[in-house]
């Protein structure tokens, strides 16, 4: 339904000066995508208390809502060209008085876990790239085109959202950091034997890939079964949590949640590893842990002052903070890098001991051979490497040098 749609926008973003890359036309592409959602949302909110005689205060402004300046429409529900904004007064509207006002969402936000200041992050983090106003006025009138009122449309927009994440590990340069081979998630997943009610945690969640995959998998229960609306609503708003540090990956990782349903993603924006674990309480720890923590990174002395392993190896941190993070009784399902069990250094040996003094054989001969499996305890849990043969002898080749923040 909106495969060319996409297409079509793709190709303005092509010929547009501003932007050179798949991570630009995916980064452009979200924040239009993600004003015609909220735009969307709010229109559906307004009904609904129409509906039942009550008002609805919008949360954007009048002159900034999409219908004012992205796609005025006569009453007769055709585009309004003659009000419409294009050209240089467009890029002006945009740059110098649309994102202003959003990004200042934040500083007016009640809380961090609300709509409101996820728009100021956002647009705090992002800036639009256009330079000519007419191009930006026709990718406005095909992201108009776009719906997001049912289900079937938000998981047609969902499956075309990850094909652009997927071209952007495909970019070359550093698009491969938001990007997780598909194929390795759902395995992970299934061995995390998640369940609604537990909290489930990516702290390096880059485009929320693990979070989404985990969301499908627990909202279509292999059963066939239909969630209970105290269940939908604790998959929505209690379940799912991550941080991601940088910004591109953190605004697509909003939109990629959004998109699989989850109006009010919990994703903070911060370095995960400049907390000091040893101020990680109970309260603070998760169900199940599923990650594709960076690999080939380092990490400044300052940031390895919070872990009792030093190391400026980003992924052995990150392997520290997980274990920290673990509620007793919980599972994890981490990607770590093939040569951790052979490193002779003293960090990794010292992790290896640390973390077999507290995780234990789980699952024995049931999982595939390129799964180290451990719990914590009594509890289990899954370490997974990287860089062997998948069941169906699918053939995933380990990365390599240095990546940031993957999914």
């Amino acid at each position: 339904m909106f495969e060319q749609t996409f297409k079509n926008i793709d190709d303005v973003l092509w010929k547009e000066a501003g932007c050179s890359s798949e991570l630009d036309y995916t980064e452009q592409s979200s924040w239009m995508l993600f004003l015609k959602y909220l735009d969307d949302l709010e229109q559906e909110r307004a009904l609904r208390a129409e509906l039942e005689g009550k008002s609805y205060d919008f949360i954007i402004g009048d002159q900034y809502q999409w219908a004012q300046w992205a796609a005025p429409k006569k009453q007769d529900g055709s585009f309004d060209h003659d009000t419409a904004l294009t050209g240089d007064d467009l890029i002006e509207f945009v740059d110098n008085e649309l994102f202003p006002y959003l990004k200042g969402f934040k500083l007016r936000a009640s809380s961090p876990d609300t709509i409101e200041y996820k728009i100021g992050e956002i647009f705090g983090e992002i800036n639009s790239k256009f330079r000519s106003g007419y191009s930006l006025r026709d990718a406005l009138e095909l992201m108009d085109s776009l719906r997001f009122r049912s289900q079937q449309e938000k998981h047609e927009l969902s499956h075309l959202y990850e094909a652009k994440i997927k071209n952007m590990g495909n970019a070359g340069r550093n698009g491969g950091e938001y990007f997780t081979a598909r194929p390795l998630i759902p395995a992970r997943i299934s061995l995390t034997y998640s369940k609604i009610g537990d909290r489930i945690y990516d702290g390096a969640c880059g485009s929320a890939g693990f979070l989404c995959e985990a969301h499908d998998y627990l909202r279509h229960p292999i059963d066939g079964r239909k969630l209970t609306t105290s269940e939908l609503t604790t998959l929505q708003t209690r379940t799912f949590y991550g941080k991601e540090k940088k910004s591109l990956a953190y605004v697509i990782a909003i939109m990629n949640l959004i998109l699989h349903g989850i109006d009010t993603p919990n994703i903070i924006h911060t370095n995960t590893l400049a907390e000091n674990i040893s101020d990680i309480q109970e309260k603070d720890r998760f169900d199940v842990i599923l990650a594709n923590p960076p690999f080939g990174g380092k990490e400044r002395k300052e940031v390895q002052q919070n872990f009792p392993i030093k190391t400026g190896e980003t992924a052995f941190l990150f392997l520290q903070h997980f274990i920290k993070s673990l509620k007793a009784g919980g599972r994890a399902a981490v990607v770590i890098k093939n040569t951790f069990l052979s490193n002779s250094d003293n960090a990794s040996r010292a992790l290896r001991q640390g973390a077999t003094g507290k995780l234990q054989p789980a699952y024995g001969p049931r999982l595939p051979r390129w799964d180290l499996p451990w719990r914590r305890g009594k509890n289990r849990g899954a370490v997974l490497r990287e860089g062997c043969t998948y069941p169906q002898d699918l053939v995933l080749p380990a990365r390599s040098g240095s990546q940031n923040g993957q999914d």
